[in-house]
């Protein structure tokens, strides 16, 4: 699935969320909520999600979650959801709502 496909069930998902905003960021348009980051479609159709670091632990026990790696260095707090375990629009909800849980604990920029 390409990443604007992916991106627009993304919006459609968020639509009606006030405190929703678009970025381009990595290669795509990463959703951001109170201006922190919440997830991003990625180019080969995965779905980059910010979980947190006590919640890597929960997301890496699902088959087919692995941690994020920009180039050399592990972002802790993220992982990537591979395109087929989001092709669903309940899966990609849950995943939505697993990083909207933490990111609504961070203060707002």
């Amino acid at each position: 699935m390409a990443s604007e496909e992916l991106s627009d069930r993304v919006r459609d998902l968020l639509t009606g969320h006030m405190a929703i905003s678009e970025k381009k960021m990595f290669g795509g348009r990463c959703f951001m909520l109170n201006g922190n980051m919440l997830v991003c479609p990625l180019k080969s159709g995965s779905l980059m999600v910010r979980v947190g670091k006590d919640g890597m632990d929960d997301a890496l026990a699902v088959p087919g979650v692995v941690p994020i790696q920009m180039r050399a260095r592990v972002m802790t707090g993220f992982v990537e959801i591979s395109g087929d375990m989001i092709e669903d629009d309940d899966a990609l909800g849950d995943w939505i709502a697993r990083a909207q849980a933490f990111v609504e604990t961070l203060p707002a920029k």
